[in-house]
């Protein structure tokens, strides 16, 4: 079998895209007001004039209070003017859009919401500082049915795709997790009722969308904390799901927003920043305890194809490998091992014309280093600290606006 070159045309679903690398959901932080700014339509226009197949925005809540902060867009009709102009925008560049969906359950910020999070069971939230309510079936069915509406409201905007955010411990996620998830009804105990949420919200997207647009899930391989989600149980999940036939492709992640952040993206935790850019009493927290929270990894190129590996050689669904992807020897590397698509963040903040200059010479290095000190920029604009100021001696360019 010929392995496919990464900037061929490539199926996602009903959707051709020019190539298959995506631009990773990185949440933008350039919604004042839960809508699409200038700045969030020429932050995507970017990366899609710079030669990513499909750019992804994030992060689009489903429901007021399952945004991780108030300025969150969450999907409704005064949002859609916004991601209509978004959508037209990346086309007129080429690329295809997709928007991910989702409700943070216990990872949103009830306090800046002004509306109670969710979570499977009732826990502690460190971001609002006060007790998360459990989830009744009411909120369950809402959700689920929210995430349907969601995907209709892309459509209406022109988007090309909806990935589903099932990771990281957000509210499918976060049902997912044995350490979370303590029910006893159907939706806790066993694997198959801590799956239902995932399953049924993946199943009510794609009902609601037949084949008009692509779907993914984002969907955590493990959560990285003891007790967690884990791989000998994401497997069979992600099995199911294939048998449901509710997506076109998986997006494998991994790690806790909740919980464990830091092992999704691997390196030095940018403590300093973090708690330069947060309120009191979060600075205080992040200065006191925060490397008991964020948690420093070992960074290498392609960290996360260890594990996917194994939901490869167990699936024949699509997959999308994410994790420290920055040349075009592991874009191969992974087209070799038979993922359909790869996907990109951090690099493409740092460089978002990094894919143009590799079609060109694939030896191109990314200037990327992993610093991790975009992750703070997410309060103010996300934007790389070092753009701009290494490249051509000038300040790094901020957004005017979230």
């Amino acid at each position: 079998m010929t392995t496919p070159d990464v900037f061929q045309p490539a199926e996602l679903g009903p959707v051709t895209l020019r190539n298959r690398i995506l631009k990773a959901a990185t949440f933008e932080g350039m919604t004042k007001g839960a809508v699409v700014s200038d700045d969030l339509i020429e932050f995507h226009r970017r990366h899609a004039a710079g030669g990513v197949g499909m750019t992804t925005v994030a992060y689009c809540a489903v429901a007021p209070e399952g945004r991780t902060e108030y300025d969150q867009i969450w999907m409704r009709p005064e949002a859609l003017p916004g991601l209509r102009r978004l959508a037209e925008a990346v086309h007129a560049e080429g690329s295809a859009v997709s928007a991910q969906i989702g409700h943070a359950g216990p990872v949103a910020n009830g306090k800046s919401n002004r509306v109670p999070a969710l979570s499977p069971s009732r826990t502690f939230s460190a971001q609002a500082l006060s007790l998360i309510r459990a989830a009744s079936k009411d909120d369950i069915r809402r959700i689920t049915r929210a995430h349907a509406d969601a995907a209709q409201y892309a459509i209406e905007a022109g988007f090309d795709a909806v990935e589903i955010h099932l990771g990281h411990n957000y509210f499918a996620s976060s049902f997912l997790s044995p350490k979370i998830n303590k029910r006893k009804d159907e939706y806790g105990g066993s694997l198959q009722g801590r799956a239902r949420v995932a399953r049924d919200v993946c199943r009510a997207v794609r009902d609601k969308v037949g084949d008009r647009i692509a779907v993914l899930a984002k969907f955590n391989m493990d959560d990285g904390v003891p007790g967690g989600f884990w791989l000998d149980e994401s497997l069979q999940v992600a099995q199911w799901i294939e048998s449901d036939g509710s997506v076109d492709a998986l997006e494998l992640t991994a790690g806790s927003s909740l919980l464990n952040p830091m092992y999704l993206f691997r390196g030095e935790a940018p403590l300093r920043e973090f708690a330069a850019a947060m309120p009191q009493p979060l600075k205080f927290g992040i200065q006191v305890v925060g490397g008991k929270f964020l948690h420093s990894y070992p960074y290498q190129e392609a960290y996360l194809l260890d594990s996917a590996r194994q939901f490869r050689a167990a699936l024949g669904l699509p997959l999308v490998l994410l994790g420290g992807i920055s040349t075009k020897a592991t874009m191969d590397r992974a087209m070799a091992e038979g993922f359909q698509f790869v996907a990109m963040a951090r690099a493409l903040l740092r460089e978002p014309d990094l894919l143009n200059r590799l079609r060109q010479d694939p030896s191109t290095p990314s200037l990327c280093i992993h610093c991790n000190k975009c992750m703070p920029t997410i309060f103010s604009g996300t934007h790389c600290v070092l753009a701009g100021a290494d490249d051509q001696g000038q300040p790094a360019a901020r957004p005017r606006s979230r």
